[in-house]
């Protein structure tokens, strides 16, 4: 992470304000502190106060700052996204236009370090829906097609740390598409957001139209998606596959942190275990016993897998089973960072174990949906494409 910084004088000269404001709190609290430690028969000693208030203040407004300084690595890659779309709409006949393509290079063909020995076989399609990257100051409900920093950011996030799970094992399509902006899924004017996802998924419709009459060629398909990328999944699932013939064709689909409701598909199924095919996987991630505010309502209403037991019961899963996640650090392997279990419609997992995690203090996992399962989710890619061979 610190690798990637991009510091200019002006983030030096925020960071030093940051830490001027700190140091000053902090010192007026010290007075009084002594005035405590003066009336207090138990005593604690300068140091003491110094480090807990330091682990009060200091870090995280350090970890803002690190995830400050990171946020714009994407900067660097703009200059490799010059295209620009006649008529504002994608053309999937052209390359530019898919994010992760077999016939070109792009982050999608990364593979982490320590998984580099395993051997590569590609008989199976993996058509995958980016998540949300369209996060910034909005100038419009959808996304442009060819925004330069927008599909930057779309490939050395999503596309890198995501997608490239599957690379092992598949041919990966990933379209860009003019996703909706984060803001729609907290408005309260659901008419113009539903407008702008109705926008998003005419393009994806659009895409996989064009890859199931140009590319695919008879391959076995995997459908996988991420937040935004999971509600146009299951759409695109119960469109073209659910009750239809493509439904042969189906490996599996995993839908990543979105819920799967379940009164959204007539026949098909979640799958109960690690060894069914043509079924569906899917969970949300937050710490034990953590439920956002905008998801209370739900009421259990979504079903939910264990991605380390890859079961739909509610048995927990120690970390051991963990076999690595893929965090910050693209290279970096960490194994058994954290256990799983699943309640109500919810994966819970443990405070994640890695380098520098206690300076992570959310409770919502939604970005580390596949990162801390990775190596988990590749062995379920290589083992149910062996099974819908048989």
């Amino acid at each position: 992470m610190l690798k990637n910084m991009q510091p200019n004088n002006a983030l030096y000269i925020d960071f030093l304000l940051v830490i001027n404001s700190v140091m000053k709190f902090y010192f007026l609290e010290l007075k009084y502190n002594r005035h405590i430690l003066r009336t207090n028969c138990k005593k604690r000693s300068i140091l003491q106060t110094f480090i807990i208030d330091m682990k009060r203040y200091f870090f995280p407004f350090f970890a803002l700052f690190l995830l400050f300084s990171c946020s714009d690595k994407y900067q660097a890659f703009r200059s490799n996204y010059r295209f620009k779309s006649p008529d504002g709409k994608p053309d999937y006949s052209q390359l530019d236009y898919w994010a992760a393509h077999p016939r070109k290079w792009d982050p999608s063909d990364s593979i982490p370090k320590p998984l580099r020995f395993e051997p590569k076989d590609s008989l199976v399609d993996v058509f995958f829906i980016h998540p949300t990257t369209y996060t910034g100051v909005r100038t419009g409900m959808n996304a442009t097609i060819d925004n330069d920093y927008i599909n930057a950011k779309t490939d050395y996030s999503g596309i890198l740390f995501q997608a490239s799970v599957f690379n092992r094992q598949c041919r990966v399509f990933a379209p860009r598409y003019r996703q909706a902006h984060i803001s729609a899924f907290f408005m309260n004017d659901k008419q113009k957001a539903d407008s702008a996802l109705a926008i998003a998924y005419e393009d994806i419709k659009t895409a996989f139209e064009h890859y199931l009459k140009t590319w695919n060629k008879g391959h076995p398909i995997i459908i996988a998606g991420h937040s935004q990328g999971a509600l146009l999944a299951e759409k695109i699932l119960k469109e073209y596959f659910e009750e239809k013939p493509l439904k042969n064709k189906l490996v599996v689909a995993y839908t990543l942190g979105w819920p799967v409701p379940k009164d959204m598909f007539i026949s098909m199924e979640m799958c109960k275990d690690s060894l069914q095919t043509g079924c569906l996987c899917g969970w949300r991630t937050f710490r034990n016993g953590y439920v956002p505010s905008y998801l209370k309502k739900e009421n259990g209403n979504s079903y939910v897998t264990n991605p380390l037991t890859w079961t739909v019961t509610n048995e927990a899963a120690g970390k051991a089973l963990n076999k690595g996640s893929v965090l910050t650090k693209f290279n970096k392997v960490y194994k058994h960072t954290t256990g799983a279990r699943t309640e109500n419609g919810f994966l819970y997992i443990s405070k994640p174990k890695f380098p520098w995690g206690f300076l992570y203090f959310t409770k919502n996992y939604h970005i580390g949906d596949i990162n801390l399962f990775y190596v988990n989710l590749q062995e379920d890619i290589k083992r149910r494409i062996g099974l819908f061979w048989k």
